[in-house]
């Protein structure tokens, strides 16, 4: 991750933290994808709050000279996505962020879906 991403991600995570976001993890996704090269997740404990907290990071991005891309999910505020770029925020309320675990689906695990236990190759015999 090259010095750019990193203050964006330090301009990120401060904005999230001025607005006491919780649980704030900073992934690197270089080797990952070629979509972005950093993942920031935080929790918010409301809808209001999530809104807020991305709405901040959206506000302290840009007074920086940063671009925003988009803002996805503020209507509803369970799952705001603010896309900088190179840098890709997520906040979320607990039970949203509990559901999908980005954390670990972009910690390098592949996910896995086998509904019936079997390799599909059975799956399809049957």
């Amino acid at each position: 991750m090259d010095e750019m991403i990193q203050k964006m991600r330090d301009v990120a995570v401060a904005a999230l933290e001025d607005v006491k976001g919780k649980d704030i993890i900073a992934l690197d996704t270089t080797k990952l994808t070629d979509l972005f090269e950093c993942m920031v997740v935080a929790t918010g404990d409301s809808n209001r709050q999530v809104r807020a907290l991305a709405n901040n990071v959206r506000e302290e991005l840009k007074a920086k000279g940063y671009e925003i891309v988009s803002t996805e999910g503020e209507e509803y505020g369970e799952w705001v996505l603010v896309d900088a770029g190179s840098l890709i925020v997520h906040v979320m309320l607990p039970p949203v962020r509990d559901y999908y675990d980005l954390e670990q689906l972009w910690g390098g695990q592949k996910p896995t879906f086998n509904p019936i236990g079997k390799p599909w190759s059975a799956a399809d015999a049957a």
